[in-house]
């Protein structure tokens, strides 16, 4: 076994010309967006970030802007986690970029601030607000039927006058919810009129009761999904459940898919409230593939910061001595023999389901709350491009199948590549379109085999999620996806084994059950140079998400600056709105909780 330190020199790796084009600006781009009164002097502090997702690269970022020096050990050969773009093999020609792939498509809704923040800061050629300015607001979303159904067309665009401060009442509110209910479904009076009720239950809920009654109650159960008509359960339980977050209605956990979902995505960002800056709608994607518009100048900034990178590296046990962290033992990810990593702190930004299987008993002992993390829980939600022949953008913005058994959701991805023209700049001049398409539900048969997502093989899963797609957009007369148009697919590699008894995804999403706040650690640990990165960290955003990442690293690099007794400034966490308005109800109903009363508006 060897040992070495973080500070070593970092394992170099190639630039694609597309990591060459995105990256350049260089320090000179560097030094015009750094933030006043950021930069400090260096520490003489080695700190061990484990990871290059967003957290891991988030973690970095901070802690170089305030002298630190950092290592990054990333298991794949290139940074990014679920959020980088990838290059499908063999499909370049004609002086053109390969393919872009990804492991599912990246939006980023308008309720994200701290993300934003970060990516205000990485510089990019020709941009005074750095990748942020590569943000692209989509203007609307299809919910798609099946079966003849009339399909749900929603435009997303923010109010233009929102209501003034004060305005806002929970009659105006539930007038609001029941106009667009009555508009754009086919619910039953009585059914959108409980439901505007239950809406109004959570928005005046204080915290304590939220955080103990609605945690522990699903989100089927409290709009009492099972006593509704199917339609109902579709539209306002399965929906905004499964198809977005990959959590089944029937155990989400209310206070996330309430909190979240309905109020930061969909109530607030209508309104216009608690978004990131005035330019921001609910909804917005990147202008080019993600690695291209944000990874990959990210890792050029970085690496202009000090940053270094060992990539190809997997993390095999944090190791626990005499109260603290004393190295960590990693391998090549393909084999090879161990060796042991040193640094004065250590920031673990594994996803939960690696992060765990490093942590050994002695270190869990000093810890429980890294126990807790073992009833955290995974589940599949992956994606596959589709390459066409024909522009089909369909809608200018995400599409959700509602009546698909996989719980399909889409993109036409050119339409917002305005700084690209696919054809010309990708694959060999075929393809004018990428339709990203996600299947969030991988245990219920399909269409065509009758076979669950994990019982399928890759052909049979293309095939398949090719007709749920066509079945909720070519319905009703109307041929959006033509078979002819379809010149091939991509799905992440970190899917393998299927068709066969054991099939494996290497990259799961964190899912919300009930009960799964309880089990969310802190990003500061009882051993005082460890700290924890990542979306299953507890944070203001209750939700596995990029903005959830980004925040975990921001609370890991405060615990670390705190336990240096740094003079640095501390990463701001900017938390979700909170409407003015609602507060005197929460504070009335603070004190109907302690008083074992339902909330004011819960009529049973």
């Amino acid at each position: 076994m060897t040992t070495e330190h973080a500070q070593q020199p970092q394992q170099q790796t190639g630039h694609t010309r597309r990591r060459f084009l995105a990256g350049a600006g260089g320090a000179a781009g560097a030094l015009a967006l750094w933030p006043a009164g950021r930069a400090t002097a260096a520490t003489g502090k080695r700190v061990a970030v484990l990871g290059g997702g967003v957290s891991g690269l988030s973690a970095a970022q901070e802690l170089a802007e305030r002298g630190y020096a950092v290592t990054v050990y990333e298991y794949y050969d290139i940074l990014g986690g679920k959020a980088r773009s990838m290059d499908v093999p063999g499909t370049a020609s004609g002086g053109r970029e390969p393919l872009p792939g990804e492991h599912g498509f990246r939006f980023f809704p308008g309720f994200y601030r701290n993300l934003p923040d970060t990516l205000r800061r990485i510089p990019f050629p020709g941009n005074a607000g750095g990748v942020r300015d590569n943000l692209r607001n989509a203007t609307e979303e299809l919910f798609a039927r099946s079966s003849g159904r009339p399909d749900l067309h929603f435009p997303l665009r923010r109010a233009t006058t929102p209501p003034a401060p004060g305005d806002i009442t929970p009659s105006w509110i539930r007038d609001q919810i029941l106009s667009v209910l009555d508009l754009a479904t086919h619910l039953p009076a009585h059914e959108a009129a409980y439901f505007a009720d239950r809406l109004l239950v959570h928005l005046t809920s204080c915290d304590a009761r939220r955080e103990d009654q609605w945690e522990k109650t699903s989100w089927w159960d409290f709009i009492r999904a099972e006593e509704m008509s199917a339609e109902y359960q579709t539209l306002l339980g399965i929906g905004q459940t499964r198809n977005l977050v990959a959590t089944r209605a029937e155990v989400a956990s209310t206070r996330t898919v309430g909190r979240i979902i309905i109020e930061a995505l969909i109530l607030w960002g209508l309104l216009g409230r608690g978004l990131d800056g005035p330019d921001a709608d609910i909804d917005r994607v990147l202008n080019a593939p993600t690695s291209e518009a944000w990874i990959d100048p990210w890792e050029t900034h970085l690496r202009s910061l000090g940053v270094e990178f060992v990539l190809g590296t997997q993390v095999r046990e944090v190791l626990y001595e005499a109260g603290r962290i004393s190295g960590v033992h990693v391998s090549a990810r393909d084999g090879g023999q161990d060796r042991t990593v040193t640094a004065d702190h250590y920031v673990s930004a594994l996803p939960v389901e690696h992060a765990r299987v490093t942590w050994g008993p002695s270190l869990r002992a000093a810890d429980p709350q890294l126990g807790r993390c073992d009833k955290l829980q995974t589940d599949w939600m992956t994606g596959v491009m589709f390459y066409l022949r024909t522009p089909t953008p369909v809608v200018h913005g995400h599409i959700n199948c509602l009546d698909s058994p996989w719980s399909v959701t889409g993109i036409g991805q050119a339409q917002f590549w305005d700084v690209r023209d696919f054809s010309r700049d990708y694959g060999d001049g075929q393809a004018h379109d990428c339709l990203s398409a996600i299947i969030s539900e991988w245990d219920k048969p399909g269409i065509l085999y009758g076979k669950t997502a994990k019982e399928c093989t890759k052909d049979e899963i293309v095939a398949e999620l090719w007709a749920q797609l066509k079945d909720g957009l070519n319905d009703a007369g109307k041929t959006t996806l033509r078979d002819e148009d379809r010149l091939g697919w991509f799905m992440d590699p970190a899917v393998t084994g299927l068709g066969g008894p054991n099939p494996q995804n290497r990259e799961q999403l964190l899912i919300h059950p009930t009960g799964t706040l309880y089990n969310r650690p802190s990003a500061r640990t009882a051993v005082p140079n460890f700290f924890l990165a990542g979306d299953y960290v507890r944070t203001d955003v209750d939700l596995a998400t990029m903005e959830g990442a980004n925040e975990a690293a921001r609370r890991a690099v405060n615990a670390l600056l705190d336990a240096d007794n740094s003079d640095a400034e501390r990463c701001e966490i900017r938390e979700l709105y909170r409407p003015p308005e609602m507060e005197p109800l929460k504070r009335v109903d603070e004190v109907r909780y302690k008083l074992g009363l339902p909330n004011a508006f819960d009529l049973g």
